[in-house]
């Protein structure tokens, strides 16, 4: 599985036209309609809630400067780029209303260092690279800590694009770009990083189903454990929900799995596969690998063991005879879901 770095409530709904929507210029010229975005559109791209939205156009006039049919709220490219000014601002740490004056051109851009001053701890952009715009607006939210427009940018990638792109195209980039800022400057970002590891956690998991059952001949569940002193689960948990949506038996134990406690739970359930997360090579121990995957359990004269499934960067260059190592959450799901409808492997 891909190497990750560890760190909704409702997707925005559809446009209704309220109050605050109407326009107190009803003879104002539309815009194109090419050239205009909706406020969820808007929302997504820069990764503010569509609330935030409104309330800045309310309060400091940051809003669209035409309105579209029906009088909802269609905001042109310039002001889009009023709104991504307004978004910088806030991020560094400038106060709202004095970020609008600038954003609209009514009083000077504020100095980085003067940005700083007014209380930021996390100031600038996180370094994303080329990415899904989706990143971006993920990325602008995560470090104004606004939760809501996280959890909602979250359900809208999972549910637009599924959880196997959501996680590696739009999650796992700005996880990466939070955990890079946060080693570059100190602590400073520390709190973007839990933020967001914990939005992403909670996505994950309501993309999971009740745990499938199994009995009778079939094949046991699939273990899913970080071995001892690993902490890092999210990409862990990326694979349950999706194993869940296959319809895989699954059994999740999480973070930090004593070597004695998985044993003892491989003996229990008899799984077809055991998946072994370790995010550090430190914690990456192929005798724990060995003696998982010689864990016996059975009638004598059909004996069976656990498939063993390698995963994270930990074990980059450590593999073993008749062990598993998938590249990536897709290729680790289609080879779980194969030993699941498939006997384990068996000892006379």
């Amino acid at each position: 599985m891909a190497p990750t770095a560890d760190g909704a409530q409702r997707r925005p709904a559809p446009e209704a036209p309220d109050a605050s929507d109407a326009s107190d210029a009803p003879d104002a010229p539309e815009a194109p309609d090419d050239a205009a975005l909706t406020t969820g559109a808007v929302a997504r791209r820069l990764g503010v809630s569509p609330p935030t939205l409104r309330s800045w156009d309310r309060r400091y006039g940051i809003g669209p400067q035409v309105r579209g049919t029906g009088r909802h709220r269609r905001w042109s490219p310039a002001d889009v780029a009023v709104l991504e000014t307004m978004c910088r601002l806030t991020s560094q740490g400038v106060p709202p209303a004095e970020a609008a004056r600038a954003a609209r051109g009514k009083a000077p851009v504020p100095e980085p260092e003067r940005a700083a001053a007014a209380g930021s701890r996390a100031a600038g952009a996180l370094p994303l690279g080329d990415v899904r715009q989706e990143c971006r607006g993920l990325a602008r939210a995560a470090v104004r800590l606004d939760a809501p427009a996280v959890e909602d940018l979250l359900s809208a990638a999972v549910e637009e694009h599924g959880l196997v792109v959501a996680w590696q195209e739009v999650m796992v980039p700005t996880l990466h770009a939070v955990g890079r800022k946060w080693a570059s400057s100190g602590d400073r970002y520390v709190e973007v990083e839990h933020l967001l590891s914990w939005h992403v956690s909670t996505a994950l998991r309501r993309c999971t189903r009740p745990a499938a059952p199994y009995g009778g001949l079939a094949p046991g569940p699939v273990l899913l454990a970080c071995v001892p002193g690993e902490q890092h689960t999210l990409p862990l948990e990326a694979l349950h929900a999706g194993l869940c949506q296959l319809g895989v038996p699954t059994r999740m134990f999480g973070a930090a799995v004593p070597a004695e406690a998985l044993t003892a739970a491989v003996r229990r359930l008899g799984p077809s596969a055991v998946v072994l997360w370790a995010q550090a090579r430190s914690s990456a121990s192929l005798a724990l690998a060995r003696y998982i995957a010689d864990t016996e359990w059975g009638m004598k004269g059909a004996r069976r063991h656990p498939q063993v499934v390698l995963g994270g960067p930990g074990w980059a260059g450590r593999s073993a005879a008749g062990m598993l190592r998938p590249p990536s959450l897709p290729e680790a799901l289609r080879l779980l879901a194969g030993a699941a409808v498939s006997p384990g492997p068996g000892r006379v």
